[in-house]
């Protein structure tokens, strides 16, 4: 084992050590086994110039490799020879890329679970034109997880540079692998698309660009093959499985044309409760062998214990999840479908509260965002509208005392003060905090809005016009932006790629600006958080001169 030098982990780091042949340096990675063509002579901490560390992964070889001397085996081999086998890096008009014909690692790739051991591969439906002309997505296409690579551990955004932190700080950081497999269509699938039985289910709260979801993925299903009366809208949520009430609907391409203009989900959701096996049972006397669950955290453990029991049962389905969160709290992907636009609603509250503080004598306008262990759309509405002054969110604490004092240094500075705050801070200080958690396990919170109002008015005795606003579920009641709209398009098309493609207990989302299939239960450990030592925290700070209230 190799041992970090300078930060003590409560994991243990595993090592491998390659001899770069090309180059004749030596590198280390994470979690792997020694390989067969690399035999280590020695363990001991070896300081490595910074100009050896070439891969994403050598990062840490800064502080720490291993010493390895080249096997026979691997001194015999042949070198490499020039060309796209040696991975060259190709780049033209409409894109870039590493092309290479080299066997992938498969142990540095996150696992995706799949049926194809109980399925009949076949050519897809669009190889007669090449899927329109756009060519197919391998099999071992990959996406890299992690894309910097930092001059050393005291560059900003370093600390889990191989993995990812769960809770926001420096004591949830899980390891990850090299590479991701690409999203898309491929030359081969799983299904005979005629004998497809398809459910679609939308579950949670609300959010933009459900309709948008549920469309893409009938419309992707057809463009197979698969018959429109094989596809079923499954009602009021999972429930709406075996709920004798809310009997599926049959989506056809004129019944979903058009739902892409409305906010809302045409299907109808609801929140956890869901009976597992009995869900099962219904996929299986409905002869079901594809179903997409689009919901957030709790949707998508729903789609990841619906996996496993159909796997239990001895099921053949493929469930694949979609991953919709307002709160953007979605461990590893970019932004879930929904955010940009709930973003842009909540930034008019903001902007009204603007107006109603500037347009008084020691005006205050207060305005709570959703968000309620995450506090991304506080955080970006505040960035975006350029008019708040104090932002408050989730991950860190404040005290109401030194909030106070840099609003009235606000009030002495400029005469008027924005404040926005996301709905699950300052739990911590409410006198009365709500406890407990809802019907998909989200905690219940008391309200910190109309607790800080009662604070400042308390304070302030008359000297402060307050305007408290709270736009609510106003954010994401809304039709889709245009980016959001593309970006579900591209997230409904992929999940039926994914479904054909074989895999399952599978989502997929947006990673480092590349579209990959992701393993259910690598999103669901834990909700994503704010860093609050991140850059983009960092920011907003800077650009509003926040102090630290805690």
């Amino acid at each position: 084992y190799c041992g970090l030098s300078e930060r003590l982990y409560q994991f243990q780091w595993t090592s491998r050590c390659l001899n770069q042949r090309d180059k004749g340096e030596v590198a280390m990675r994470i979690q792997r086994p020694v390989h067969s063509n690399v035999s280590v002579i020695s363990q001991r901490v070896v300081r490595v110039p910074p100009a050896l560390c070439r891969s994403a992964r050598a990062r840490t070889c800064m502080q720490v490799s291993c010493v390895a001397e080249t096997s026979e085996a691997a001194k015999q081999a042949p070198k490499p020879t020039a060309g796209l086998s040696t991975g060259a890096y190709v780049t033209n008009s409409f894109g870039a890329g590493r092309v290479s014909r080299d066997s992938i690692d498969e142990e540095d790739v996150l696992e995706l679970k799949n049926l194809r051991n109980y399925l009949v591969p076949r050519d897809s439906p669009f190889i007669v034109d090449n899927n329109h002309g756009g060519g197919f997505v391998g099999d071992r296409d990959r996406i890299r997880l992690h894309t910097v690579e930092f001059e050393s551990a005291d560059s900003a955004g370093s600390f889990c540079a191989d993995g990812m932190m769960t809770q926001g700080d420096e004591d949830s950081c899980i390891l990850l692998p090299e590479w991701a497999i690409r999203c898309g269509p491929r030359k081969t699938i799983y299904f005979d698309p005629k004998q497809v039985s398809a459910a679609v289910v939308t579950c949670g709260g609300l959010c933009p660009g459900l309709n948008d979801v549920v469309q893409n993925i009938v419309y992707t299903l057809t463009d197979y093959g698969v018959p429109e009366d094989n596809i079923l809208g499954i009602r009021y949520g999972l429930r709406g499985f075996y709920e004798r009430d809310a009997k599926p609907i049959t989506l056809t391409r004129k019944y979903v044309d058009g739902i892409h203009l409305k906010g809302g989900t045409m299907l109808g959701t609801s929140r956890g409760g869901a009976n597992v096996k009995e869900i099962v049972r219904r996929i299986d006397l409905w002869g079901l062998n594809m179903v997409f669950v689009v919901g957030g955290n709790g949707g998508n453990a729903a789609a990841n214990a619906i996996s496993d029991e159909c796997e239990a049962q001895g099921v053949v389905c493929t469930v694949v999840g979609v991953p919709k969160s307002i709160d953007n709290d979605i461990l590893l992907i970019d932004k879930c479908f929904g955010f940009e636009t709930a973003v842009e609603e909540a930034q008019r509250a903001l902007l009204a509260a603007k107006v109603e503080a500037c347009s008084a004598r020691n005006g205050l306008g207060l305005v709570k965002l959703m968000g309620r262990q995450s506090g991304f759309i506080a955080m970006q509405a505040s960035m975006a509208s350029g008019v708040a002054d104090v932002c408050l969110i989730p991950e860190i604490p404040f005290r109401i005392d030194k909030l106070i004092n840099h609003i009235a240094a606000v009030f002495e500075k400029q005469g008027h003060c924005v404040v926005c705050i996301a709905e699950g801070a300052g739990q911590d200080i409410l006198l009365n905090g709500a406890g407990g958690t809802d019907a998909s396990g989200n905690p219940i919170l008391a309200d910190i809005g109309i607790f800080l109002r009662n604070e400042f008015k308390k304070h302030f005795k008359g000297d402060a016009d307050i305007k408290y606003i709270d736009p609510s579920y106003m954010i994401r009641s809304v039709p889709t932006t245009s980016n959001d709209r593309i970006y579900c398009k591209v997230l409904g098309q992929g999940a039926v790629h994914g479904a054909f493609a074989g895999y399952t207990d599978i989502t997929v989302g947006l990673v480092n600006t590349h579209y990959v299939y992701l393993p259910i239960p690598m999103i669901i450990q834990a909700p994503r958080k704010v860093n609050p030592k991140g850059r983009r925290w960092n920011r907003l700070i800077a650009a509003i001169r926040q102090p630290d209230f805690s």
